[in-house]
């Protein structure tokens, strides 16, 4: 499929690894909807290629500072960059690949206390340093000191907007949707900022080499950590065992399951924006319960 690439594959490997290397093999692999990616062989290395043609020009270097965030907080194991470039006119992102292996007896509770533990990295302020990606779209993360208002601003103002210029949305759902933000004021419990995953759901967790759950697909910054819990219970979800562990080693406030809805907001605006108005239905159910 991608045998016409071949010469762009060859100068990825070459300006990330520094030497010419002839690939031996070369498989398709999905990659979400959103970027191109194949599994290379080269020698004795293995690799995962992705790249986007029309991507904004940060996607993958955000996508790289994210995974040094994670590899740097050392509770879940993260795939290693290799490069990071442009190459032929295509922005890429160069990673080791993972031979995914069956997965271990405690694969889910480990998952949980390895998600405990990056939830224990903390910052004074909510957001991070720089922007990012959550998908394609763009991700604000200038930090506010206080939790509801970087919910709002930085959340779901720029995706509820969005839907709004693409048509995906009328005025009257955008103002009867704004309508919830007293109520959030009052239902969202405090809590310290936590380093966050940001797109931690099913399609972005395996079992790596070693049996292990490795994460990838970040879009990290420091927030309130049932949305990343959240965010998990969404698109089939992470067994039981997962979510026992983790409330084991990291407690947390009392009906923090009844607040899901109200983070997943986020996330189904997102898919409302990427993939179309199919996913307002879980946007309207949510506001039912809460308006």
């Amino acid at each position: 499929m991608f045998e016409d690439r071949m010469p762009f594959f060859e100068q990825v490997l070459f300006k990330s690894l520094g030497r010419h290397l002839t690939i031996d093999d070369m498989q398709v692999k999905g990659g979400g909807c959103i970027n191109q990616t194949v599994y290379l062989k080269a020698g004795t290395g293995k690799y995962f290629l992705k790249w986007n043609e029309g991507a904004d020009e940060g996607l993958f270097a955000a996508e790289a500072r994210g995974l040094a965030l994670l590899k740097a907080a050392a509770a879940l194991p993260v795939p290693e960059v290799l490069g990071q470039d442009t190459a032929v006119g295509k922005p890429y992102l160069l990673l080791e690949y993972l031979d995914s292996r069956p997965p271990r007896t405690d694969y889910w509770s480990a998952l949980g206390r390895g998600l405990a533990a990056l939830h224990g990295h903390s910052q004074d302020l909510w957001g991070l340093d720089h922007a990012n990606f959550i998908g394609r779209l763009p991700q604000s993360n200038n930090p506010m000191d206080a939790w509801v208002d970087f919910f709002i601003e930085r959340r779901l103002e720029p995706q509820l907007g969005l839907a709004f210029y693409q048509q995906q949305i009328d005025r009257a759902f955008m103002t009867h949707f704004r309508t919830l933000y007293p109520r959030l004021r009052e239902l969202l419990v405090a809590d310290r900022p936590a380093l966050l995953h940001g797109d931690l759901w099913s399609g972005n967790v395996m079992p790596g080499p070693d049996g292990r759950a490795w994460i990838f697909d970040p879009a990290v910054y420091y927030g309130h950590r049932e949305a990343e819990l959240a965010f998990t219970t969404l698109f089939g979800g992470f067994e039981e065992g997962f979510y026992a562990a983790y409330t084991e080693a990291r407690p947390l406030e009392p009906g923090y399951q009844e607040r899901y809805d109200l983070y997943n907001l986020y996330p189904l605006l997102v898919h409302v924006n990427l993939f179309g108005a199919s996913y307002l239905s879980g946007v309207q159910r949510i506001l039912r319960r809460f308006l």
